[in-house]
């Protein structure tokens, strides 16, 4: 789950000097058919999808109910809020945002228990999304009030940047856990990562803790957020974060005011917040740890790359020596890798969009997983399909198409997978699919509504061992796919219980019952429980040899998940019943803090008759265009530009209209403009005017001395009209996109009253009528967070510029860019190989360069113009170094480069009277080479990173040297 805000929208000048103008971004929608409906209740308006009304219902009404529990402890009771359910998508994912101001839930519930814990899906976003619009409520006093009725949403969203987004999240995984029995503060995993860290010694700096590592693994801002906003209500109350936030916004927002407000209501900085929560931690966590008795278990030997956080997760036997798992890490991004006993480490398969169950399954010699596939044009239709990979030949097969599966499990047999399907309108089944073909055999019927994760098979092949969740409690179920029948093997508990392995008479689960999730059994002949591993941090995803004498799990340190083997023997296992129980409630206090727990889990309950319906309308698209959620300056991203505009964005997102006025500080000349995209067809229209003046100076003259330079101010409408199709072709490892467009631009200028122009404007020509034609393909390697670049890929940009309406001004220019990317000599490091070529037709007018020219030069139009370089781009350091609060170096990058350009125009040759002899080919020859050194930093102890450097340039055709300051990423 997300909280989304727009931190600075940024409206950038239309070109004067190009037949292009620039278009808005382009958005996220469902298909163009779907039909959507409304619920109106007195504080939300619930869109929902044709065939969701029944959760649509459900949803309103639980909104409604935890309406004021939610808001009781930042003392905000929130206006009406658009809120969409979208379930054409298999993502589970939920946000906020203020541009335009709504929430959107996705509702395919998540297989990962350790976000959703026994909570129903929609309730968990119910709550923990609703606390976020409740956040941003609270912005609406002081300076937050001011910003927003002075200049809307976007003011608001800026106002809120000084505080950190450790806060947002912290403090609504809080209130998740306070007002139900479940929540991830109540989830060991959760915090696991933050544990292993002070109980290895590992206390990182207050800025590190907050902008991560290249290098450690630093959990999230949602860990860290939860642990520091529960200590200060533990310590300063149920009011205490309302009292602190109503102190922010009414100081004047300068840095490190949130710090300061900690403080007037803590008597402590947020720096002291932070170390006295890891002290309370630590003497916590090492207390839990105190007198527990371990189980002995043999890491498999690994070769994760040194130093580096990496995981080995959910361990499968391929043989009784050999294990296939998961290796992700800070330096790897999710591949299945074999593992042996002897040591070795074979990687097998690099995953593409996996959508992550927490678990894996092998049997029979193949592996099944599910993937995401996205529609090649409705960004929120995704689709969840299976893949099966032979790890004996390595071939893959994509076995469904278009299908919503969530997790899925092979037979011993190799003959049938069992597959957990989630339904458009929020309903789970359990489907029987053909391994070889992947078509449904069997479907089971669920007629208790339960929403099952983790399937797997019994050793026979014959029955479904899986967790079923209801109503905030799981068991673990066996079912028969021939009779329909289910068996109960535990009782129906609020416990997370996850991950079951059936073995013969046993089938052993995770389960956090001491407080530390560790694997039990339960013996199904007498329903009996054990506790099978006792590790310090946590143990899961057991896995049984093909002998039945050993178990694989993984479990976790501050290095990284490693994959551990032990022997199995139930008669070493301690009974469940004489388990302590070292479960720490670090959330304990806010339960009782918390005015409205009663009524928030009488809301959320399934056990209540759901009351009467509220009114439904239909929702149409166009009839709901516009919707202003932004007015005010905006400064654009060249910092030369003041923008005063208005901002529009259906709930829909199919129009997107801006309108306003662009002030040019450099020429003194201003422009209005207006900007219109409508995106819910499949091509995407876009349109767009802008009138105003501008400003030019030439030499009238040429002739030597030059000092005729004539300066002329006039008028200009430009109008763009134009289609693009983008498309998503992402189905591997590679992320593959296509963007086809074509424009029609109008410009048309009065007053121009110099007797030259630049061949790059309009001038006294009056009129220019061009069309302009675009291809760009991109297929890039998926990046994991150390590489400086995608290790191998392809990038291209096609384009074509005509005048074919006739008139004074008459050109024509195609241009060819593409890039290649290459691994370097040493993993992260990337070599990138360039080339490009541009023409130009005619020479009554120049369009403004389409491609690249050699960095360090001043642009040089040619008729035709050959260009390529190669650049080395690689990490120098990865570092830690704070410098007190202002800033926080992370890493060190620096990159070499080679450009070359080659470029021929067509000079005339004249006589002493003027007259035109002939036409001679010029053609001159550019080369640079050069250096970049960049620093990745946080400054202020805000999240979001920056990269700012210098590049050195070197022109090897006029020895010219010269440093220019580098700016790659501005962090928003």
């Amino acid at each position: 789950m997300s909280l989304k805000t727009r931190v600075l929208p940024l409206l950038a000048a239309l070109s004067f000097a190009s037949a292009t103008a620039q278009t808005l971004p382009i958005l996220e929608q469902t298909p163009a058919q779907l039909r959507w409906y409304r619920i109106r209740t007195p504080h939300f308006s619930v869109l929902y999808p044709e065939g969701f009304e029944k959760p649509a219902q459900r949803t309103a009404h639980r909104l409604e109910g935890v309406y004021e529990p939610v808001s009781a402890t930042l003392g905000k009771r929130p206006r009406r809020l658009p809120l969409l359910l979208q379930n054409q998508t298999t993502i589970s994912n939920g946000f906020v945002t203020l541009t335009p101001r709504r929430s959107e839930f996705f509702t395919t519930p998540p297989q990962d228990p350790f976000l959703l814990g026994t909570y129903d899906w929609l309730d968990l976003l119910t709550v923990h999304e609703y606390r976020h619009v409740v956040q941003f409520e609270k912005a609406l006093q002081g300076f937050g009030k001011a910003a927003y009725y002075l200049f809307g949403n976007n003011a608001l969203a800026l106002a809120t940047l000084g505080v950190p987004d450790w806060f947002s999240e912290g403090d609504a995984v809080g209130v998740e856990t306070a007002l139900s029995g479940s929540g991830r503060g109540r989830i060991p995993n959760f915090d696991m990562g933050f544990r292993a860290n002070l109980l290895a010694g590992r206390r990182f700096s207050y800025n590190k803790a907050v902008a991560g590592s290249f290098r450690d693994n630093v959990p999230d801002h949602y860990v860290l957020g939860y642990l520091l906003t529960t200590n200060l209500r533990r310590e300063n109350g149920a009011d205490g974060w309302s009292r602190v936030l109503n102190e922010y916004y009414h100081r004047f927002p300068w840095p490190f005011s949130f710090s300061g407000s900690v403080k007037k209501v803590t008597g402590s900085r947020v720096d002291n917040l932070y170390k006295r929560t890891l002290t309370d931690l630590t003497e916590t966590w090492t207390k839990q740890q105190e007198g527990l008795k371990l189980t002995r278990a043999t890491p498999l030997p690994v070769r994760p790359e040194k130093r580096v956080f990496t995981n080995y997760q959910n361990p499968q036997y391929v043989s009784d020596s050999t294990l296939l798992a998961l290796k992700t890490g800070l330096g790897d991004i999710a591949q299945l890798v074999l593992l042996r006993r002897n040591g070795t480490e074979k990687k097998v398969f690099t995953l593409g969009l996996y959508n992550d169950p927490d678990m894996l399954s092998v049997n029979a010699g193949r592996a099944v997983w599910v993937e995401f596939r996205y529609h090649p044009r409705w960004g929120q239709k995704v689709w969840s399909e299976l893949r099966s990979l032979d790890l004996t030949t390595g071939r893959q097969t994509r076995l469904t198409s278009q299908t919503r599966y969530t997790a899925v499990a092979l037979s011993p047999d190799g003959f049938s997978i069992a597959a957990v399907e989630h339904t458009a309108d929020y309903k789970t089944r359990l489907l029987v699919l053909d391994a070889e073909t992947g078509r449904v055999k069997q479907t089971l019927h669920n007629p208790f509504d339960y929403f099952y994760l983790h399937p797997r098979w019994t050793d026979d092949s014959k029955s479904i061992i899986a967790v079923a969740l209801r109503d905030g409690r799981k068991t673990i179920q066996r079912i028969d796919p021939v009779t329909g029948q289910r068996t109960d093997l535990l009782p129906e508990l609020n416990r997370n219980i996850s991950h079951p392995q059936p073995w013969g008479p046993y089938v052993l689960y995770n389960s956090p019952q001491s407080g530390i999730d560790n694997i039990y059994a339960v013996d199904t002949r007498n329903g009996r429980t054990y506790q099978v591993t006792s590790r310090p941090l946590g143990a899961y995803h057991a896995a049984i040899s093909p002998n039945g004498k050993q178990m694989a799990f993984h479990d976790f340190s501050a290095d990284g998940h490693r994959v551990q083997e032990m022997p199995l023997n139930p008669e070493s296992w301690a009974p469940a019943t004489e388990v302590d129980d070292r479960t720490v409630r670090y959330f304990g206090p806010l339960v009782a803090q918390e005015p409205g727990v009663a009524q928030a889990r009488v809301a959320l309950s399934d056990s209540a008759p759901l009351p009467a319906p509220f009114p439904v309308s239909r929702f149409r698209r166009l009839p709901h265009a516009l919707n202003i959620y932004g007015w005010g300056p905006i400064f654009s991203s060249t910092g030369q530009e003041l923008t005063l505009g208005i901002d529009s964005r259906d709930l829909l997102a199919t129009t997107q209209l801006s309108t306003g006025f662009l002030y040019n500080q450099a020429e003194r000349t201003g422009a209005f403009f207006a900007n219109a995209s409508y995106q819910g067809l499949f091509p995407v229209f876009d349109l767009s005017f802008q009138s105003g003046r501008n400003q030019t100076s030439v030499y009238v003259d040429r002739r030597l001395p030059l000092d005729s330079l004539r300066s002329d101010t006039w008028n200009y409408n430009q109008l763009t009209a134009g289609i693009r199709l983008p498309f998503q072709l992402t189905q591997t490892k590679y992320r593959q996109s296509l963007t086809l467009s074509a424009q029609y631009n109008l410009i048309q200028v009065s007053g121009y009253d110099l007797p030259a122009r630049p061949l790059n404007e309009v001038g006294g020509a009056r009129v220019l009528n061009a069309l302009s034609y675009g291809l760009t393909y991109q297929r890039l390697l998926k990046q994991n967070k150390r590489d400086v670049a995608p290790p191998w890929g392809q990038a291209l940009n096609l384009t074509w510029r005509t005048t074919p309406f006739g008139g004074a001004l008459r050109a024509e220019q195609l241009s060819l860019q593409s890039n290649l990317f290459f691994p370097g000599l040493i993993k992260h490091h990337s070599l990138r190989l360039r080339g490009g070529y541009q023409q130009q037709f005619q020479d009554t007018y120049r369009f403004s360069p389409a491609t690249f020219y050699p960095r360090g030069q001043l642009y040089t139009s040619f008729d035709k113009l050959w260009v390529g370089g190669a650049e080395y781009r690689f990490p120098v350091a990865d570092t830690h170094w704070n410098i007190g609060r202002l800033a926080y170096i992370q890493r060190i990058k620096a990159a070499g480069f080679y450009d070359a350009a080659q470029g021929d125009v067509q000079v005339a040759v004249v006589n002493q009277n003027g007259q035109l002899l002939r036409f001679e080919n010029r053609r001159r020859n550019l080369a640079t080479v050069g250096a970049d050194l960049s620093f990745v930093f946080n400054v202020l102890r805000f999240r979001l990173p920056f990269e700012v450097g210098a590049r050195a340039t070197y022109a090897l055709n006029t020895g010219e040297f010269q440093i220019e300051p580098l700016v790659l990423d501005i962090g928003f």
